[in-house]
């Protein structure tokens, strides 16, 4: 039996853009990971909200809601994030 996976894989992610998105983004402290983002993004309009803190303390997440205006910018953004030295992980 095919499962919603096996549906699902190989396919591209299809978005009507402009479109909201949200990305999870991890670090090791709540105001280093604000920084980042702001690094990152700049002056663009966005809502950052924390998430979780791990077990032990060590790495905290929190969500970056932004309007994406195409495949282009969203992947951009993604790299960007990921890049940055201070963040750890990008969802």
């Amino acid at each position: 039996m095919e499962t919603l996976n096996d549906k699902l894989a190989g396919k591209k992610l299809e978005l009507e853009y402009p479109c909201n998105w949200c990305y999870k983004v991890i670090a090791s402290e709540k105001e280093t990971l604000e920084k980042a983002v702001k690094d990152v993004i700049e002056e663009r309009e966005h809502k950052l909200t924390t998430s979780n803190t791990s077990k032990g303390g060590k790495y905290v997440s929190m969500n970056l809601d932004l309007l994406v205006h195409n495949e282009d910018d969203r992947q951009f953004i993604y790299d960007a994030l990921k890049r940055h030295q201070d963040i750890k992980m990008v969802l």
